[in-house]
């Protein structure tokens, strides 16, 4: 029988008094840092990232992340507390979506290249296909068949320390990637295909031509 986490490890933590033995209570300027909507200083963050990564829980509980790329600002600001996401095409496969189906809440993270603070923003997401809505997210006269729509609720800029440590923007601290493993190595046991490496890594190749604009 598979042992759970508590049994595996010593001294859990489980609650709220026990984690603040632990790291203390916030200074006032994290606690307080928390608003309610889109003000200017979080819109020219989002106008200027190409970047965000939305978080969405399934019907079972179950949690995942999705990362979302476009030119710099490509999620707009319907107004301050709107957000839209276009959805380009991919592998529709569409986890995030099957999950808003499920349950509405969504996270997002916002990155912005050389920037080393991030913004958080949390709320509910709707799948709309609003015609002049998609039309106004046209990329390469490409129109989304599908736009996620948020309801903000909280914002938050996350201090800079995470991207202190790991370096993030700095290329020439970046860890030597040449010797580890394709996508399609590990497609091909992950899916128990039966296809070769070379065979896959075209299929894959040849996807992301034709899918991306």
């Amino acid at each position: 029988m598979t042992k759970s986490l508590e049994q595996r490890f010593s001294d859990p933590v489980t609650t709220q008094d026990q984690l603040r033995d632990v790291l203390g209570t916030p200074s006032p300027i994290a606690r307080d840092k928390v608003i309610d909507h889109i003000d200017s200083y979080c819109a020219e963050f989002i106008e200027h990232a190409p970047f965000v990564v939305l978080s969405t829980r399934g019907e079972r509980g179950e949690m995942d992340l999705s990362p979302r790329g476009d030119p710099a600002g490509f999620v707009k600001i319907i107004d301050e507390r709107t957000l839209a996401v276009p959805d380009r095409l991919g592998n529709n496969r569409a986890d995030t979506f099957v999950n808003l189906l499920a349950n509405p809440e969504i996270g997002l993270i916002f990155l912005v290249p050389g920037k080393r603070e991030t913004l958080r923003v949390s709320g509910k997401g709707l799948l709309v296909r609003d015609g002049d809505l998609r039309a106004s997210l046209a990329h390469k006269d490409k129109v989304p068949h599908l736009v996620l729509v948020v309801e903000v609720k909280r914002v938050m800029f996350q201090c800079a320390k995470c991207m202190v440590r790991s370096k993030l923007w700095q290329p020439d601290s970046w860890a030597n990637v040449s010797g580890m493993s394709s996508l399609a190595e590990a497609i091909k046991v992950h899916s128990q295909l039966q296809e070769s490496v070379a065979e896959i890594d075209e299929v894959i190749t040849r996807s992301s031509a034709e899918r991306l604009y």
